[in-house]
């Protein structure tokens, strides 16, 4: 499902640290299934949540839905930390964080986001190298990621 949406496959780790890989997980906040989506966001990625039915559930379903927002989210911060930021917390405290900060990098803003992002993120980041046994362009900033791939192959690297 990542790889049809242009996701880095890495994204898949942050199931694991949102629900355990439990389907039927619910937050106290009302975030439910794998992906942990609150029951509004499910819905305006077309996921049906109601009392009949809830494809938060659906491993399938809700790991589209998951893309499809982890994509949209990109395409709004284009940084995985700040994606992962605020698909914890939501845009609204990440721009907030980015204005009293002063800046767009994670590692700057972290302390003016709630703790629960600030520790989601650093969740991520250890389960993706517990997994991995190293990171990936899903654990750099943007401009680390710019800066390894101009090292790697220049030609590659689109500011």
């Amino acid at each position: 499902v990542f790889n049809k949406f242009g996701l880095p496959v890495e994204l898949k780790y942050l199931a694991v640290i949102e629900s355990g890989l439990n389907a039927y997980a619910v937050s106290p906040v009302g975030a439910a299934g794998p992906w942990q989506l609150m029951p509004r966001t499910a819905q305006i990625l077309g996921l049906k949540v109601n009392a009949k039915n809830d494809e938060r559930t659906h491993y399938t379903k809700s790991t589209k839905a998951a893309a499809i927002y982890l994509r949209d989210l990109y395409t709004e911060f284009g940084d995985w930390l700040l994606v992962l930021a605020a698909y914890n917390s939501g845009p609204g405290p990440v721009y907030q964080a980015m204005r009293k900060s002063g800046s767009k990098n994670f590692w700057k803003l972290q302390y003016n986001l709630p703790a629960e992002s600030r520790n989601h993120e650093k969740k991520f980041i250890a389960t993706h190298y517990y997994f991995e046994g190293n990171g990936s362009i899903a654990t750099l900033t943007k401009a680390e990621g710019l800066a390894y791939i101009q090292s790697v192959s220049p030609e590659l690297a689109v500011r």
